[in-house]
């Protein structure tokens, strides 16, 4: 699904949202969490080329080589071309072996079965290391979610990458993500990565969890047709408690 008919206006779009949030709000700096996949490549990039200071996080935990080495690229590119860039890698393995570690001895044998959980926890720990950075230097976190997965299927983790201050890129469809990510000269091996969302350590990815494509959700949430409709209510409604405000009881 691609409604875009001039890139170059969207990236002036999209960069000048940013510049203006940060100037209404007097922050100093933008935090983006890179992963190796499109979104956080294309994310961070919009943020280096606004001039504001920002900082590219790597943050491995227990990830395949192939998902880190994309990251370490990404972050090297950016590097090397903007001088407003401030790169950090920080490994959360061994806070997150020892978080596990910790809690297993009162949780035992629920702790190993549910994997999600693990999955869900690895993501948490990364929300908490963006955000204390942001708060080190006077930050926000800027979100990486596309509009399939912020708005669609809900295919984030609540508290973790769902936990952003603002959301460049949630109104952009993932095809839509990928043809910036080309005008933007994002390197080609991260284009052509399948989307996953790095929390497993069987490296599986996005489809795998999903069961369709990224084109297939984005036909059934942009016109109502096509094989993934069904699956995209299913997860829609399954993950409401994420998109909707959490919910209160009023006297």
């Amino acid at each position: 699904m691609n409604r875009i008919t001039n890139y170059e206006e969207l990236k002036n779009k999209i960069t000048s949202w940013i510049a203006e949030y940060v100037n209404a709000n007097n922050i100093k700096s933008l935090v983006v969490g890179v992963s190796g996949g499109i979104d956080s490549a294309v994310v961070s990039t919009l943020c280096a080329e606004t001039g504001i200071s920002t900082y590219i996080l790597s943050m491995p935990l227990n990830q395949i080589s192939s998902q880190a080495d994309l990251s370490d690229l990404h972050r090297e590119f950016l590097s090397k071309n903007y001088s407003n860039v401030v790169p950090l890698k920080i490994d959360l393995t061994s806070t997150y072996n020892q978080f596990v570690t910790a809690t297993r001895f009162w949780l035992k044998d629920e702790m190993v079965a549910n994997k999600l959980a693990l999955a869900n926890t690895k993501s948490r720990l990364r929300m908490v290391t963006l955000y204390q950075v942001a708060g080190s230097v006077s930050g926000i976190v800027v979100g990486t979610g596309n509009k399939v997965e912020d708005y669609g299927v809900g295919f984030y983790t609540k508290y973790g990458d769902g936990g952003v201050d603002i959301a460049p890129i949630a109104d952009l469809y993932k095809t839509e993500v990928w043809e910036l990510g080309k005008h933007l000269g994002v390197d080609q091996r991260i284009i052509d990565a399948q989307p996953t969302d790095g929390l497993w350590e069987d490296g599986r990815t996005d489809e795998d969890q999903i069961g369709v494509s990224y084109a297939e959700l984005e036909e059934a949430m942009e016109n109502g047709t096509g094989p993934a409709v069904q699956i995209l209510a299913k997860f829609n409604s399954k993950n409401k408690h994420k998109m909707n405000p959490i919910p209160t009881f009023k006297l």
